[in-house]
């Protein structure tokens, strides 16, 4: 859907300070940013922000980015965050190398929420879990990391199970219909909302490297059971 061009949108991006300016030099630099050593999460594609917003406010141990390349979409995120979350940023840009905004080993968990599914067999290595991107992913990551991955697309998701398993990550918690799942905790995202609310089937993984899966204490005093 083209999302109509919002005449405030540059203005908002320029004054708000959830918004960080020429990320890139950033890089490395994230904990001095925030004030702090916490862990970082990262959501590709955030959208207008509400799942990040809602985590923000849920996990303030946890410092959060968001990265959206659609000019718009990120002003409104950004206007939407009315209250001071000091664990919040957006990022203006297209997140095809997360090496350019992050040193490695500098996030720990990728959030993939309703990625474009690119649905045209020839359109395959745009996915964003084509196996290309996994492999740029533990580039950024380094000696471990994991991702959080949602979707209503069956085809995306059977396409993402191949080749996580081809790119030997380890999965867990997969599930083909979150909401009827045991998952108590689960943050929507917006489209999250509408999908559910139509009675679509949301289908989740958690896919992991360098990480056991049974040690894992941090991860439930911060995990988001999305």
């Amino acid at each position: 859907m083209r999302i109509r061009k919002k005449p405030w949108a540059e203005t908002e991006l320029a004054q708000n300070s959830h918004v960080m300016k020429d990320a890139e030099n950033h890089r490395g630099q994230w904990a001095k940013h925030f004030g702090n050593d916490n862990p970082i999460y990262v959501e590709i594609g955030c959208g207008k922000g509400g799942f990040l917003r809602k985590n923000a406010q849920a996990y303030p141990n946890i410092n959060f980015v968001g990265i959206e390349r659609n000019l718009s979409v990120v002003a409104v995120a950004a206007r939407r965050t009315q209250q001071e979350l000091p664990n919040l940023a957006f990022v203006w840009d297209d997140a095809k190398k997360l090496t350019d905004f992050f040193a490695v080993g500098e996030f720990q968990r990728l959030y993939l929420n309703f990625s474009d599914p690119w649905p045209k067999k020839r359109t395959y290595k745009r996915r964003l879990t084509y196996r290309g991107y996994l492999q740029s992913y533990r580039d950024a990551f380094g000696e471990k990391g994991e991702i959080f991955f949602k979707t209503d697309n069956r085809g995306l998701f059977e396409f993402s199970l191949n080749e996580f398993c081809a790119d030997h990550w380890q999965l867990s918690r997969i599930s083909l219909d979150l909401h009827n799942s045991d998952y108590k905790e689960n943050i929507m995202t917006e489209y999250e909302e509408k999908f559910s609310a139509q009675g679509m089937p949301i289908y989740r993984l958690e896919a992991r490297y360098g990480m056991e899966e049974n040690t894992k204490t941090e991860q439930k005093k911060h995990t988001e059971h999305a």
